[in-house]
């Protein structure tokens, strides 16, 4: 099945994509580091990325889709997501940087049967509820464009009366709110994710249902000593976390999922980093100095998921970039134990120095989630018979 990535970024969403069964026809990213990312691994045998086309460097909103119309089964991509982000100042729909129309663009043009895009939590705070409702209606009737002078309220408004009066919806959507540690990825991640289906295709879609949980990983580190018996650590090495004693404890019969990875389940083969580089042949995995502790500021428990890996470097406020350990001692992350936590293959280099890498990273879909979400779409499309 075909397929375009917009806002790719380093390329979570779209390796997700790919390994879900999707070949894309366009990529398109206008951030030149992160098109250096994906030129250097679509040269490497094996990568994930290998048969991608050459990205599209550039603004996307001088590329034209229109030559793709109804060529296109799957859209996908995580509009530029500053204006709503929890970190900095939040100006929605009248940020410059905001390319929620840009997507509904690519759908207009392109007519694709369906399309993914996410976005960050801040999205559903209720500080945005009003434009969030107004990005769902340009995706049910992304033909219905903003009429030349029309303020954003004004075409919103129009939508709504459409909506009303029982206009023909062109797209079914459907939004929800996933922590990829539900999934398997080995971070607390929260993303929005916007799925729809083009007018024609049965629309008996869900979102799949979720795979892990904290109260697996608690029975098996409380009840069973199954993790720490995996990861070969003494009880005199284990760090039970406070929070969740009184829970885990609690827990009487085996949870149905399977439990939620740890910091430690990620990293697990990596050595320890260096600041020569020299660990055990693997990418990008140098030991950053610098790091330290104090309150607000803890890094990432060793045997929970990760916290939400951010964008920042040394300025991150919580610490969400570095690990610690069973001692209480901190580190950085390094750009290849940071890739891990969002399920990037360990044959995948990024591009730049650390704190680029970090921004990369910080910004990217885990690999894992956007394939989770693709494979059940690709398996609708393919029952749907449209």
């Amino acid at each position: 099945m075909r397929a375009i990535e917009l806002f790719a970024g380093a390329g979570g969403l779209g390796m997700g994509v790919s390994l879900a069964g999707f070949k894309p026809e366009m990529v398109v990213e206008w951030d030149r580091w992160c098109c250096d990312t994906l030129r250097e691994n679509r040269k490497l045998a094996g990568s994930i990325i290998s048969s991608w086309p050459t990205p599209i460097e550039g603004d996307v909103r001088d590329v034209d889709f229109r030559r793709l119309e109804g060529k296109i089964d799957l859209v996908t991509g995580g509009p530029p997501c500053q204006p709503f982000s929890i970190g900095g100042r939040h100006r929605a729909h009248d940020d410059s940087r905001d390319m929620w129309p840009e997507a509904v663009r690519a759908v207009r043009e392109i007519r694709p049967r369906a399309f993914i895009f996410e976005n960050v939590k801040g999205l559903t705070r209720e500080t945005f509820s009003t434009y969030l409702g107004y990005i769902l209606l340009q995706l049910q009737y992304p033909s219905m464009d903003r009429d030349g002078d029309e303020d954003w309220q004004d075409h919103r408004d129009r939508l709504q009366r459409h909506h009303t009066s029982g206009g023909r919806i062109e797209y079914r959507v459907v939004h929800q709110l996933v922590n990829a540690a539900n999934f398997g990825v080995a971070q607390k991640r929260e993303r929005v994710v916007f799925v729809g289906f083009a007018e024609g295709i049965v629309a008996d879609w869900c979102f799949p249902r979720e795979t892990h949980s904290l109260d697996a990983l608690l029975y098996s580190q409380f009840k069973t000593d199954g993790y720490w018996d995996h990861h070969r650590v003494a009880k005199k090495n284990r760090v039970i976390n406070e929070r969740f004693k009184a829970r885990g404890e609690s827990l009487k019969e085996k949870p149905a999922e399977m439990p939620w990875r740890t910091v430690r389940d990620a990293l697990e083969g990596l050595p320890e980093p260096r600041l020569d580089g020299k660990s055990g042949g693997f990418l990008n995995h140098r030991l950053q100095p610098g790091a330290r502790s104090y309150v607000g500021h803890t890094g990432s428990p060793l045997d929970e998921p990760a916290k939400t890996l951010k964008a920042g470097v040394h300025g991150v406020p919580g610490g969400e970039n570095m690990l610690r350990r069973a001692d209480g001692s901190v580190r950085y992350f390094t750009i290849r134990e940071s890739a891990r936590l969002q399920a990037f293959p360990d044959n995948y280099v990024l591009h730049g120095a650390w704190s680029e890498a970090m921004r990369q990273l910080g910004n990217a879909v885990p690999v894992t989630l956007g394939e989770v979400v693709a494979k059940s779409v690709r398996e609708h499309l393919l029952s749907s018979g449209a």
